[in-house]
Formats: C-alpha cells, structure tokens, sequence
C-alpha cells in the first residue's frame, strides 16, 4: 500500500462564520495517485480543495501534508510546505510573459536552481517554450492551464492540487489537458484534482470521492464509481448500459 501524502479528516470550512460549506468531508491521497473529487453544482467542492489550499477559513477537522498538520498554514506557505494550488481562474498573470509567470513562481527557490527548474519546465512543456517571450495574455486556453500547471510544478511540490482544469476549454483543449494531467502522474507527481468532466477525469484518475452537501457520500476506484449506477443517475448523468471506463471521451 502506498504511503498517505494528503490526509483531510472531517474537515468543515465556509466564508461566513457559522454557514460551513463544506461539513465534515474526509478523504486520503496517496502517494502518485490522481484523486478525483466529484459532485453536483453547490456540492461545496472547490471550497474543500480551497480550505485544503489555505483560502478558504476552516473551522473543523484537521489536514495533514506528508504527516505534518497544515490546518493553520496560510496559503501563501503552502507551496514551501509542499502543496501547490493552481485555481479554475486568475492563475497567471496575462501581461506577464510566460518566462516571467515561471520566474514568479520560483520565488521560493534558491537563486541557483532557477535556469534549471526553467529548462526543466520547457521540456515537459515545449508549446511554452516558442511562446517564452510573449505574455501569457495571448496564449491559447489550453497553453494558459499548461502554464498554469508548470508555475506549480516548478518547485517540486509534494501534491499538485487544480480546481477544474478544463473549466471554459474546447473539446480538443480539455483532451490536452488531461493528457497532460496523465502525464504528470506518470512522473510521480500526486495530484489532487476536482473537475465537472466526471468522464474525462475518471478515465485518468486512479479513486475518487463524490462530495454531496458539503460532505464525502461515495468512494472507490475510478473504475467503481463509473460502474456505480447511483453515482451515474445522480452526479455524472445516465450512461448507456453496458458502458465502462475504458470508454470514456
């Protein structure tokens, strides 16, 4: 069994004192998987991974990064501690050229690992690297969310953390993106991932939680919760009978 990297237990946040939006909600990720965290609009998932991250205010439960309580961490610690967030919007700064989004980034760094860290994220991203100079404002939806994912890559974080990457994306763009995602775990990056497009992110992610009223109802495998015919009705919309993962679009 893989070791616990993220390990959220009955966690309860919100934006106003005594209104939680998310109620007790728990769940595990384990080293080099990709977690998927589904449900309905309203279900309170972006404001889990966001209390998670440090920006949303917790008032309950506890959250732990490599066996380290962060509950009280501020988000902008999080990426020192090891727990990068890359948000569904605002997550680069368009005027800003794509080398300079990367250089930002790296504040956390020291001063002599920055050129290596750059070429390293150019050549897991080489779309950036015919576009280094230009600022990230011209870039396509789909090279936006790459540099997006490459700024929170860029320090080695121990858990990648994104809210609805493929949010506003064409069909061939959210393709790109969870290729990408795929390919990140395949380099042992764990991530943590809430998306709508159950389909596309159950086919790469390896379990999956699905959040209802701000609390965890169900979880499995991906491949468990694709089959489960109450998830499908409720959360993911009726699939034709018969149908599995390795079918997904």
């Amino acid at each position: 069994m893989s070791e616990t990297v993220l390990d959220v237990r009955d966690l309860e946040a919100g934006y106003e004192p005594g209104v939680p939006i998310v109620r007790g909600a728990s769940i595990t990720v384990r080293k080099g998987e990709i977690v998927v965290v589904l449900g309905p609009n309203g279900a309170g998932k972006s404001s889990f991974i966001k209390a998670i991250a440090g920006l949303v205010p917790i008032t309950g439960g506890t959250v732990f990064l490599d066996g380290k309580d962060i509950t009280a961490a501020p988000a902008h610690t999080m990426m020192r501690l090891g727990l990068a967030f890359v948000p569904q919007t605002e997550n680069i700064f368009p005027l800003m050229s794509v080398e300079d989004n990367l250089k930002v980034a790296c504040g956390v760094l020291e001063r002599r690992e920055i050129p290596s860290r750059l070429e390293e994220m150019y050549a897991a991203f080489p779309d950036l690297v015919r576009q280094r100079r230009a600022a990230a404002g011209n870039l396509s939806g789909g090279q936006r969310q790459m540099l997006a994912v490459a700024r929170a890559l860029i320090v080695h974080p121990k858990v990648l953390v994104l809210d609805e990457p493929s949010a506003g994306l064409s069909p061939k763009f959210v393709s790109m993106v969870f290729e990408m995602l795929a390919g990140i775990r395949k380099s042992g990056v764990t991530i943590l991932l809430v998306e709508q497009n159950a389909k596309a992110a159950l086919a790469i992610g390896d379990r999956a939680y699905v959040l209802v009223e701000g609390k965890d109802r169900h979880e499995g495998t991906a491949s468990e919760l694709w089959n489960d015919p109450v998830v499908a009705e409720l959360y993911l919309g009726q699939r034709p009978s018969g149908a599995s993962k390795g079918g997904a679009a």
